[in-house]
């Protein structure tokens, strides 16, 4: 059997193979609640063979939303509704997961196809938005500086957060601490210039994502696995670099995370990436080479060969795609042909496409 259709299995919660959905907004929520497009859509990646399929950024307050048309978990309701699309999931074989988020000072901000850019205005439904500092995100809206009692806040948010999911059926857990959000924000020079205990060192502005961690992990109890996802560079001068996720992979691990998500960049605009198959792979092998904590790597993955490759070299533990599941929600029966395992993954009402192709 390949390493991609191998079963894994973190805190007990197995996954049957290697090769998992990442986290991708869908910009189509009313007032934070999964719908009918949220059911479809994560649905189809487990009957499409998913090991692991995580829902996308999930807001754990209402001002950590991305846009107004994000979903969020920070009241029961929204937990009531996420339960039949979690069921879906499990029920066609895939693991249920879902990403805890707050996005910082990039909340507000009007969604990819809502033909405007930029902070959405009050008078339009986007609200002032929360940040270690008063730096704003270039050309979006000022935040305000986060006080102690909102850091309070939001450390007690993540963790009401974590239990509504669980008790909605998510069997693994990710924080958010990539992509130029809040948690993100705090860990980066470039966006924290505090003089608080939440600034300076990389101890200090480690401090809330590890308090997150410790706190999400008190409240789900030692069964449920926590990920954490890092922009593994911020790939600016001066920033969040490699080094520095590898140290706080560590100290996260100390305060109960399991696996950690290893993708890049989004805290700047300026930043300065060059994309292509498998470009942030090298982030991901390099915690695990310098840590020793399982890891999982995403960027331009898109060949069941490919994530193979990742897993033989040692460069992760698991495999994230996102666009190409987007392409091709049947991304892992693919990938299993092209490795060429059995039919195992394919739900029954499928084989007869399975066994015999058309010429």
């Amino acid at each position: 059997m390949s390493l991609l259709f191998q079963p894994l299995a973190v805190r007990g919660v197995q996954m049957r193979n290697h090769l998992w959905v990442a986290p991708m907004c869908m910009y189509s929520s009313e007032e934070g609640m999964p719908n009918d497009w949220h059911h479809v859509h994560l649905a189809q990646f487990a009957s499409g063979g998913a090991g692991l399929v995580m829902a996308e950024a999930t807001a754990v307050t209402p001002e950590g939303r991305i846009s107004p048309r994000d979903v969020g978990i920070w009241n029961d309701a929204q937990a009531d509704a996420w339960a039949p699309v979690v069921a879906a999931i499990r029920a066609r074989g895939a693991v249920a997961g879902v990403q805890l988020a707050h996005a910082g000072r990039k909340a507000s901000t009007w969604w990819p196809f809502s033909g405007e850019r930029g902070s959405v205005p009050e008078a339009q439904g986007g609200w002032r938005t929360l940040a270690p500092s008063p730096i704003a995100y270039s050309g979006y809206a000022d935040p305000l500086p986060m006080d102690r009692a909102e850091i309070e806040r939001t450390v007690t948010a993540f963790a009401d957060a974590a239990r509504r999911a669980v008790g909605a059926g998510f069997q693994v857990l990710e924080i958010h601490a990539a992509h130029g959000y809040l948690l993100h924000e705090f860990l980066s020079p470039l966006s924290n210039t505090r003089d608080d205990e939440y600034g300076g060192t990389l101890g200090n502005r480690a401090r809330l994502l590890l308090r997150v961690v410790g706190a999400v992990r008190d409240a789900v109890g030692d069964g449920v696995p926590v990920f954490v996802r890092f922009s593994g560079t911020d790939a600016a001068e001066g920033g969040w670099g490699i080094e520095d996720t590898a140290t706080v992979a560590r100290w996260a691990a100390d305060a109960g995370a399991d696996l950690f998500d290893i993708s890049s960049g989004g805290l700047v605009a300026h930043q300065r990436i060059t994309a292509g198959p498998g470009y942030q792979v090298p982030l991901a092998a390099h915690v695990r080479r310098e840590t020793g904590l399982p890891v999982s790597a995403v960027g331009v993955i898109t060949e069941g060969a490919q994530a193979e490759r990742i897993l033989a070299a040692g460069d992760a533990d698991a495999v994230f795609a996102a666009r190409e599941w987007l392409r091709d929600p049947h991304f892992a029966l693919r990938a299993a042909a092209e490795l060429g395992e059995g039919l195992e993954l394919w739900p029954s009402q499928y084989e007869r496409a399975a066994r015999v192709r058309a010429s």
